[in-house]
């Protein structure tokens, strides 16, 4: 609390307005009642009493009950207690009885004025209250002003201390009030950030999701140019030198069984870019049993022998995972039947790590260099393979050279196996 400034609490006035427009001036009555019946015998003296009684009286009107607006003025109300204080002074020295005056002095002292200045005041109105209660003593003799000054000391030391008891503790509310109002401060920041975090996080996913949706619709739109609008145009072009060659039978024929078998590739590729959209085999199975089935329809559709081997102990994957690998081993048997046309045996290898999950997929065809062809077969291949796989954590690798056939590695994270209990 700053030197000056007033104790005066929120509120104050409104709870103890008794305390300042009442019990004063009903003290000062009591008091004044009492000398009257003290010193009725004492005209002179009684005049005098009665005057300092209402002057108290119209001096703490004047400053106090009727200029509320004055109590937060710290020089007025200095000026205003130290008025009340001499007149408790000069009644207490008149008349020993009005030395209870001191208990409003004190109300006054401890609420109005501001910490330390308070404690001069609080002395002051000690001081009236002690010479109050050594009205009786000799004041001519050493012994009595050693009392007098004994009586001040037991009524100043008590009242400043509690007076400075007073402040600590104020001061320790207020600290406790200013580190709450920081804590709630703090809590109201940590809860905006958290809203912020969690509606940054929502934006994320979302955006994740369009991407996501972007990249699979940009994967089909290759896939289609690729493959089937490939496959059509194909087809068109043999049907228009059939018909430019209809006086030609033979080449007729070789026009129209070239648009035939272009027109089943293209289906074929229709098929397999719907199984690109929904994993039949993986519905009524597990990965193993679903590499199986499509390693067998591919090896009876292209008449090349496919072996599928299944090492470690089966367990389940997260189907995200699961659709990844099975999508490589299909677009690894396509790329064989695409760029290796003379190989006559395929490998795929499924291995149930301790840490993760592999799968490999070899050929022993003509091969290739995977420095000066990254995407062999010139749509989807091994880049959309890479990436399918990277998206999950995994690492996909491409073994090859001219001449020596082609491998095909995937490898995805997995749940450790579970611990065995003896």
């Amino acid at each position: 609390m700053q030197s000056g400034q007033m104790t005066w609490p929120a509120g104050w006035e409104q709870r103890s307005r008794p305390m300042v427009t009442v019990v004063p001036y009903v003290m000062l009555a009591v008091l004044a009642a009492l000398t009257v019946a003290f010193k009725h015998d004492q005209p002179g003296s009684l005049a005098i009493d009665l005057a300092l009684c209402a002057a108290a009286a119209v001096w703490g009107l004047a400053l106090f009950t009727l200029r509320p607006a004055w109590r937060d003025r710290a020089g007025v109300m200095g000026v205003f207690l130290a008025g009340l204080i001499l007149f408790g002074l000069v009644m207490a020295l008149r008349d020993p009885w009005f030395g209870v005056y001191a208990t409003v002095l004190y109300f006054y002292a401890f609420r109005i004025i501001g910490w330390p200045r308070e404690l001069y005041f609080i002395a002051s109105v000690a001081v009236v209250a002690g010479t109050a209660q050594a009205s009786g003593l000799d004041l001519d003799s050493w012994a009595g002003r050693f009392e007098f000054l004994g009586v001040l000391a037991v009524n100043i030391v008590p009242m400043c201390l509690l007076a400075w008891l007073g402040e600590i503790m104020m001061q320790h509310h207020a600290a406790r009030e200013a580190a709450l109002s920081e804590a709630r401060e703090a809590n109201e920041r940590l809860e905006a950030a958290l809203a912020d975090n969690a509606a940054l996080q929502e934006r994320l996913v979302e955006q994740a999701r369009t991407a996501g949706v972007l990249d699979e619709r940009a994967r089909m739109a290759r896939e289609i140019h690729d493959t089937l609008a490939q496959g059509l145009t194909g087809i068109v072009t043999q049907l228009h030198a059939a018909e430019h060659a209809a006086d030609d039978p033979a080449a007729w024929r070789r026009h129209h069984a070239a648009a035939t078998a272009l027109a089943r590739e293209s289906l074929t590729e229709a098929r397999r870019s719907v199984n690109e959209l929904r994993p039949e085999p993986l519905e009524t199975g597990r990965l193993a049993d679903a590499i199986a089935e499509v390693a067998a329809v591919w090896s009876a559709r292209h008449g090349v022998a496919a072996q599928v081997t299944v090492t470690g102990v089966a367990r389940t994957m997260p189907v995200e995972a699961e659709v990844a690998l099975l999508r490589t081993a299909q677009e690894a048997l396509a790329n064989v039947a695409k760029h290796a046309a003379t190989a006559s045996r395929v490998g795929l290898t499924l291995s149930y790590l301790d840490q993760q999950v592999a799968l490999d997929v070899r050929d022993d065809g003509p091969g290739f260099d995977p420095n000066t062809q990254h995407r062999r077969d010139g749509g989807f291949g091994l880049v959309a393979m890479r990436q399918r796989i990277e998206a999950l954590s995994g690492t996909l690798q491409v073994e090859s050279e001219p001449g020596c056939g082609a491998g095909v590695s995937a490898c995805l994270p997995a749940s450790p196996l579970p611990e065995v209990r003896s």
